[in-house]
């Protein structure tokens, strides 16, 4: 262990801990969980104990602290390069980022219609046409790259593409937002992993609840 703790909150919807949760459990990174609930009602204050800007995830490495999910995958990838966080080749790992960075910066509709959430019984719910165009470009993208590397992985091995674009998997399951076989495959891939099984679980025996994350 080399002093790392991440931050992260409820295992149903916080989406943006799920991200370098994941990779850090696929990759067998020593990091310390660190569980605090939301509590929306007064604002997550009891965030700002561990985070600069009162939200999760945050990775403390000793007294460096590293918030935003990205921001701490990228971290990782250059604390722990043997890993392979990233492609080797050079072309695959910019147009990982690339991916990436559309990831982080975009799609806002579908996460503002459709929120993570691991205890959800998958069922249709009416969409913006701007949920309709997120979801059309990340299926591009998916079959694009799976594609372009064969599989099983985006980039072939799990990579931080796979880790940004996790929570859009249970979104695409839950809502029932995408019917087609390359996407079913990859869903497969992506939730087979002992890491999505562990943080699925945990989800699902949480009982607090968050109502704006019910739909």
């Amino acid at each position: 262990m080399r002093d790392l703790k991440l931050f992260i909150a409820n295992k149903k919807y916080s989406s943006w801990s799920f991200r370098p949760w994941i990779a850090i459990k696929v990759k067998e990174l020593p990091v310390e969980e660190v569980f605090s609930r939301f509590d929306f009602a007064s604002g997550n204050v009891h965030f700002a104990e561990f985070s600069p800007n009162n939200q999760v995830p945050v990775l403390h490495h000793g007294d460096l602290v590293v918030w935003d999910s990205l921001a701490i995958l990228e971290y990782l990838a250059e604390l722990f390069p043997e890993a392979g966080l990233w492609p080797q080749d050079l072309a695959a790992r910019a147009k990982a980022r690339s991916i990436v960075s559309e990831m982080h910066s975009g799609f806002s509709a579908l996460r503002a219609e459709c929120p993570m959430n691991m205890s959800r019984q998958p069922a249709s719910k009416n969409v913006s046409k701007a949920v309709i165009a997120n979801v059309e470009r990340i299926t591009e993208i998916w079959k694009e790259c799976l594609k372009q590397t064969g599989g099983p992985f985006l980039f072939g091995d799990f990579s931080i593409a796979d880790a940004m674009f996790a929570p859009v998997i249970n979104r695409f399951a839950i809502y029932k937002l995408v019917d087609d076989p390359v996407i079913s495959k990859y869903t497969k891939v992506m939730t087979g992993l002992d890491a999505w099984k562990e943080w699925e679980a945990a989800g699902k025996a949480e009982s607090w609840i968050v109502e704006q994350d019910e739909d």
